[in-house]
């Protein structure tokens, strides 16, 4: 099956072109080529497809999305990213709260109160978030 790269798609028309790798030119990818759930396809987004050509050139037939591109979010997120020696010491904070603040209540029987519990949760979910992505 060919690949290639989404080089734009309106969903309100229901269709877009694809640009392929091969560099056999650009195919129709009409709507009810997508998989079952896909509502539209985002540029830059690659996928494989069979091909058929029709009167009007090449279409693509039976997609199936390769690699989606990064989200803004995600790529905006990842310029957000601790450097690692900033990471590091959080990890480091976030170890010796857990002990002094946590550990000791949970060896006594019972759970941290409400106000330490939401600290720890705010640090362990920015720990988080830069090691996710």
């Amino acid at each position: 099956m060919p690949t290639g790269k989404v080089k734009w798609y309106d969903a309100a028309k229901g269709f877009g072109f694809v640009s392929r790798d091969d560099g056999e030119g650009d195919v129709f990818v009409p709507k009810a080529s997508l998989p079952a759930g896909v509502e539209e396809l985002k540029a830059g987004a690659r996928i494989e497809f069979g091909v058929v050509d029709s009167r009007r050139g090449q279409q693509a037939m039976t997609v199936h999305i390769i690699d989606a591109p990064k989200s803004v979010v995600a790529a905006q997120a990842e310029l957000k990213r601790r450097d690692p020696d900033q990471l590091h010491g959080m990890i480091e904070d976030m170890v010796k709260v857990l002990e002094t603040a946590v550990q000791e209540d949970l060896r006594r029987g019972k759970y941290p109160d409400r106000k330490t519990s939401q600290k720890v949760a705010e640090l362990l979910h920015a720990v988080a978030r830069d090691l996710e992505i």
